[in-house]
């Protein structure tokens, strides 16, 4: 049986590739995303299909269920199609969040069964020790990430007094006793509650860690323990030679860990101090802003824009929490119509998660060769007539290049160099990361109050009437 299952699993692996690879352009991408399930529907198909032969497999008769594993795949599924077909666009990050967790939720659950006294070998045991304390980590971190996101934890930093030696002491903890376990695996109900502390502590480490993280890095975080679950996923594979969750495990660590890279470096910040630095903790005080906020009604906006020669607009989580994006798209036709150019300034850490924007306006009908990303759109700016600020703060931020902003050094895009800025807001609070925006006091920006959908609403009638 081993036999016939490999080369399904090898074709599981090149679908997985395959889909992975089309996942790196937004025009495959959701034929990626089928392809990539294809492989993994196979995979689930083939071994449940083997353990129809324990024998074979080496397995004791009666230890397998075939009901309660039935019941499992039939709550999970069942769940997770509802809530998937559900969900709205803006709640998508919590529910990767939380999905993701679940993955390392399981890792950790495999990691555990392996380790039960009178388990593996030594290096087996090593293995699934470090697959279970980062999968644990992973399950109990994106928890928390889904609680932040979804507005049932506070979204900013939460600090304490000796955080970070406290984190580490946990860690420690769960690392001693998790070696403990795999020098002296057969000591019986010591070796129990052995395991049951190390992934107490795991999952302790994994919520302390991810509790002082505030909204502005929650890209990062979901990123990185995408990374995690992968990793998690590839050790308990190398355990229980499963070759199929070795790779795959593997893929999606590497990618993982190359976006949560790229993720920090946008904001140019390091990893370390995205876990580390409790980033938004505290508002900034202090900062005394040269001019005054300055509002604007809809059809003068409107005029700018229908005598304009190019218009950029640069979304943000606002326009996702308004689900303004199919107006966005109803004024951007009705712009080209009037023969004004539009393009679309995408940052990569505008959302709540990365591609959050590109998968809302790809949503909307917007073509991809619309949307640039920072470094392609960051020249075109002064050439801008109008750039339309939809929901956006942190992203656009001026403070970035003033010196002592908790900003400074992050990469922003220019909007201020536009020779008219209009920015869409609800009110005049802050970002994520508790600064006061720069922008919104330049001589060149205009406010436009009020719900994004509802604002854009009001432009498109406005131009219409024109």
């Amino acid at each position: 049986m081993t036999d016939f299952v490999q080369p399904f699993y090898l074709l599981t692996v090149i679908l997985f590739i395959v889909g992975l690879r089309q996942m790196s352009s937004p025009a495959t991408a959701r034929n990626g995303i089928v392809v990539a399930g294809i492989g993994m529907l196979i995979a689930v198909v083939v071994t449940a299909g083997a353990l129809f032969f324990p024998d074979q497999l080496g397995v004791a008769p009666g230890v397998i269920d075939f009901a309660l594993m039935a019941l499992g795949v039939a709550l999970g599924g069942g769940i997770g199609w509802i809530a998937a077909k559900r969900v709205a666009m803006t709640d998508m990050p919590q529910m990767v969040a939380i999905y993701n967790g679940m993955g390392g939720g399981a890792a950790g659950a495999i990691a555990a069964v392996e380790l039960y006294p009178g388990g593996g070998g030594l290096a087996l045991s090593a293995l699934s020790v470090v697959g279970g304390l980062i999968g644990a980590i992973s399950f109990a971190g994106s928890i928390v990430a889904f609680l932040k996101l979804q507005g049932w934890m506070r979204q900013k930093a939460i600090t304490y007094p000796l955080q970070q030696p406290t984190n580490i002491l946990v860690l420690l903890l769960a690392v001693v006793f998790g070696v403990l376990l795999v020098a002296f695996p057969g000591w019986g109900p010591i070796a129990r509650f052995d395991l049951l502390l190390l992934f107490v502590l795991a999952l302790g480490f994994g919520f302390l860690m991810t509790v002082p993280i505030g909204g502005a890095d929650m890209p990062v975080v979901i990123s990185l323990f995408n990374a995690f679950t992968g990793i998690a996923v590839g050790l308990d594979g190398f355990a229980i030679s499963n070759y199929a969750m070795v790779v795959g495990g593997v893929i999606v660590g590497a990618a993982g860990s190359l976006l949560t890279i790229l993720m920090a470096q946008a904001m140019n910040r390091s990893i370390p101090s995205v876990l580390f630095g409790a980033f938004g903790a505290t508002e900034e005080t202090g900062a005394v802003m040269a001019g005054s906020m300055k509002p604007i009604e809809a059809d003068d906006v409107a005029v700018m824009m229908a005598y304009a020669q190019k218009v950029i607009i640069a979304p943000g989580y606002g326009m996702a929490v308004a689900q303004a994006q199919q107006k966005v798209k109803e004024l951007t036709d009705l712009l080209e119509a009037k023969g004004v150019q539009v393009k679309f300034a995408i940052h990569p850490v505008a959302g709540r998660m990365p591609g959050h924007m590109n998968v809302l306006l790809a949503e909307a009908g917007v073509p991809y060769d619309r949307l640039y990303d920072r470094e392609e759109i960051n020249p075109e700016f002064e050439s801008a007539d109008v750039v339309l600020v939809i929901g956006a703060n942190d992203v656009v931020n001026p403070a970035a290049r003033r010196a002592g902003s908790p900003l400074q050094g992050m990469p922003i895009l220019d909007v201020d160099k536009a020779k008219n800025v209009i920015v869409l807001k609800r009110g005049q609070g802050k970002g994520f990361a508790g600064v006061e925006n720069d922008l919104f006091y330049k001589d060149n920006t205009r406010m436009l109050y009020g719900d994004a959908s509802e604002s854009v609403s009001k432009l498109v009638q406005a131009l219409k009437k024109l």
